[in-house]
């Protein structure tokens, strides 16, 4: 279960890590709906209840907020400040917090690409995002990732798309 929890801090770090990198056409920062789909997902209606709480739990002492998740999706909310939105290259979503790395990444138009590298305890391996703005207010993208989870081996593929929602953030922390 705790591969669940892992693989998701990974996923999620990369589907927001594209919301940040579309300079070209100005894109908006603000509150930033992110949703992740993949098999592995779908696998969490079969963790018990109190296995869950506990995944939860630990996942906030590492500082990562688990999503809501239903059906095979995992849907966040992001703040985007200006700052990020500025930036050419995502590197700041939560790599040091989970132990990867973002190498290679590039922006050519509207496109994105990066690989990722991770070289923990919790998890190792690589993997590459690759995803496309169709507006400063949409994205959509993938990720692939080949490793291990809790010496777990993992090979796993999540579609992302990423849509803005509102120029203020309210409570949604910024990454």
């Amino acid at each position: 279960m705790r591969k669940i929890l892992s693989l998701l801090s990974l996923l999620s770090m990369v589907s927001a890590a594209g919301a940040a990198d579309y300079k070209e056409h100005n894109i908006r920062p603000g509150l930033w709906e992110v949703t992740t789909t993949s098999m592995l997902l779908a696998l969490v209606p079969q963790i018990p209840q109190d296995q869950m709480q506990k995944l939860t739990s630990l996942a906030r002492q590492y500082g990562v907020d688990v999503p809501r998740i239903q059906d095979g999706t995992a849907t966040s909310r992001v703040c985007i400040t200006q700052q990020m939105a500025d930036q050419e290259i995502p590197s700041y979503f939560h790599a040091q917090q989970s132990g990867c790395g973002i190498k290679n990444g590039i922006r050519i138009e509207n496109s994105y690409k990066m690989d990722i590298v991770c070289a923990n305890p919790q998890l190792k391996g690589n993997g590459r995002a690759e995803g496309t703005f169709t507006t400063p207010e949409s994205f959509t993208g993938w990720t692939i990732f080949n490793g291990s989870v809790q010496n777990t081996p993992v090979n796993e593929h999540a579609d992302t798309n990423g849509r803005w929602i509102s120029a203020s953030c309210g409570t949604a922390k910024s990454q």
